[in-house]
């Protein structure tokens, strides 16, 4: 159905999140993923209609995929669940975007399936929640303020955090195999731990570790910088604990480990209390270079991760029903400009 969003993954975390957020904005929606109950209870609360189903079942997914305008992906781990979604879309000419921050996927759907997007007549835009929305308009704001710019650092932390379950399982996956950073325009394994700064916010001050988070493909396509870093926040004992794990990678890397990890954050809360959630904010930090020594540093606040993922998520998912996207791979600043974030109430920008 024309103008019918897909929400993959519904009953998560982040989810239900945006669920709740196109049901404010009285938004089509159908609810999908593997869990019957979790969907029943689901669609007694919003009046969503719903399919239980597996991105493993292609056939069950191109069904799915061709009752919408297009889907909001929700269901990680993506390395393990993204390629299946986007080749189901290809196929049904459904738009493609999801909520991952995860650099393996950007890489993936950028240098794979650009072309095949576009051939398809369909926009394929993954990272339209934290990861990466704000990011990714902080870089090109930074970009715009220096077009010589060679080189570019993203950090961001929280006020009133906690990580969802979903982020969780995701982090988990990828331990093991250290952090990540662009230099010279190519993807470059690093230990974790080895690169930290302490860093001024603007209201506050603290330090932050190298992540290998997805920017190092997105903003590198949105700037064309060739040499990005991104940082998260962190305390002194973490840095620590990070450069220790570097001893234990190949223990980490094994399935076993994971698999027990994984069932240890079943056990724990969903995600953020609903006051960390609405109370909670979101700081970032940003600085671009040239090889003259000309630099540029700008802040952006916004409200807390999770929340923004629904608003951004849904925000753009309504801008793709009423027409406005480009066919093939795209960033959310590439497609939407700087501004994208400032559409988000109560966020803020500030050069300094």
């Amino acid at each position: 159905m024309k103008n019918t969003i897909i929400v993959y993954g519904s009953y998560g975390y982040t989810g239900k999140l945006i669920v709740q957020e196109c049901k404010t904005k009285n938004l089509n929606v159908i609810l999908a993923g593997r869990n019957r109950e979790a969907l029943q209870k689901q669609h007694e609360q919003t009046g969503y209609q719903f399919e239980v189903m597996d991105v493993s079942d292609t056939t069950a997914l191109k069904n799915l995929l061709q009752r919408g305008s297009l889907v909001i992906h929700c269901g990680g781990p993506f390395r393990f669940t993204a390629k299946a979604m986007v080749d189901a879309c290809l196929e049904t000419k459904t738009h493609y975007t999801d909520i991952t921050g995860e650099y393996q996927v950007f890489e993936m759907l950028a240098e794979e399936y650009h072309d095949k997007a576009k051939q398809a007549g369909i926009m394929m835009m993954p990272g339209t929640g934290f990861d990466v929305v704000p990011s990714d308009c902080l870089a090109v704001h930074l970009k715009n303020r220096l077009s010589s710019a060679t080189h570019l650092q993203l950090a961001f932390t929280m006020s009133k955090g906690g990580l969802s379950r979903g982020t969780k399982k995701s982090m988990t996956e990828g331990l093991g195999y250290g952090s990540m950073i662009r230099s010279n325009g190519k993807l470059t394994s690093i230990p974790v731990g080895k690169k930290w700064m302490h860093l001024d916010f603007g209201s506050f001050k603290t330090e932050v570790i190298n992540i290998p988070w997805g920017d190092i493909c997105t903003a590198w396509r949105s700037t064309e910088i060739p040499n990005i870093e991104v940082y998260a926040g962190a305390t002194a004992s973490m840095i620590r604990n990070a450069k220790r794990s570097n001893y234990f990678n190949w223990l980490l890397r094994q399935r076993w480990v994971k698999d027990f990890m994984l069932r240890q954050i079943d056990k724990k809360p969903p995600g953020p209390s609903e006051k960390n959630l609405e109370t909670g904010r979101s700081f970032l930090w940003g600085k671009v270079w040239d090889g003259s020594g000309k630099e540029c540093t700008s802040l952006l606040e916004a409200p807390s991760g999770y929340l923004l993922t629904a608003k951004t998520a849904v925000l753009i998912a309504e801008k793709i029903l009423a027409g406005n996207f480009k066919t093939g791979y795209q960033t959310p600043a590439m497609m939407y400009g700087e501004g994208l974030i400032l559409e988000v109430p109560t966020t803020k920008r500030v050069d300094v």
